[in-house]
């Protein structure tokens, strides 16, 4: 590799297949996050067929979350998870949703105070890359499909690192590689050629659910991601293979 090429690969990333400069990308995700926002949560529900509720079903059980803690759900959405974690923690705990774009920040917190929980949770606008929180703040830690769409993984992995207490905790949901052949497979065919098709009748927006299926797989398989959180100082790190790899639950202890 020359010196010109090793620059080009220090100054470029990927937006799905696509290669772009690292300072385009977070306003690239952005545009598909403003755009599906509004129908996030149908979509959701259709692409996995409901299954995405067990996924964070049982992330939330693997937090061991408990009354009185302070809990970060990055790139949190529509506040799936921060909605049973604000029941989790009570009056005395806290949580703290965070989300690069604005746009579904503001589809969560809408969501949640519809559904009346307010009081122990708060909205944040922020980079997972530069997290503005104190050092050794938050007990839990979780991030649930987000990461892939992070252009700097190993900075997020240790801001995140960096503000998570000793014997906390950090959980990442994400779509990761197929175990099985023949299952990776039908997923090829389901995500490049289902998927968009359904973005465009529900959402009027193939061009998001196609960039969707390009992040997946462009995005570390489940040991790569392991040596990554293992890299950023993280203890005992583990992963769970669910729906047959499909998705994957990494879990890091800060001790």
């Amino acid at each position: 590799m020359t010196e010109q090429d090793k620059n080009n690969s220090d100054s470029t990333t990927h937006f799905g297949y696509q290669t772009v400069d690292k300072s385009q990308k977070a306003s690239k995700v952005a545009e598909v996050f403003h755009s599906v926002a509004a129908k996030y949560d149908v979509m959701n529900d259709l692409m996995s067929f409901g299954v995405h509720r067990i996924w964070k079903r049982y992330t939330i059980e693997r937090t061991a979350a408990r009354p009185g803690q302070t809990i970060l759900d990055i790139a949190g959405g529509t506040g799936d998870l921060t909605a049973k974690f604000s029941k989790i923690v009570g009056s005395n705990g806290k949580v703290v949703l965070a989300d690069i774009n604005e746009s579904m920040l503001k589809v969560g917190r809408n969501k949640l105070v519809d559904n009346g929980i307010v009081g122990n949770v708060e909205y944040v606008q922020a980079n997972a890359e530069c997290l503005p929180f104190p050092d050794n703040y938050f007990d839990r830690i979780t991030i649930a499909f987000g990461l892939r769409n992070v252009t700097e993984k190993e900075k997020a992995l240790e801001s995140m690192y960096r503000i998570l207490k000793p014997g906390g905790k950090l959980l990442v949901l994400e779509f990761s590689k197929p175990a099985l052949p023949a299952l990776s497979k039908l997923y090829d065919v389901y995500s490049f050629s289902l998927l968009p098709a359904m973005g465009k009748v529900v959402a009027n927006d193939s061009e998001s659910y196609k960039y969707l299926a390009e992040s997946i797989r462009m995005h570390p398989d489940q040991e790569t991601l392991k040596q990554m959180m293992s890299d950023s100082g993280f203890d005992e790190v583990e992963y769970t293979n669910l729906t047959g790899g499909i998705v994957a639950l990494h879990i890091g202890k800060k001790f």
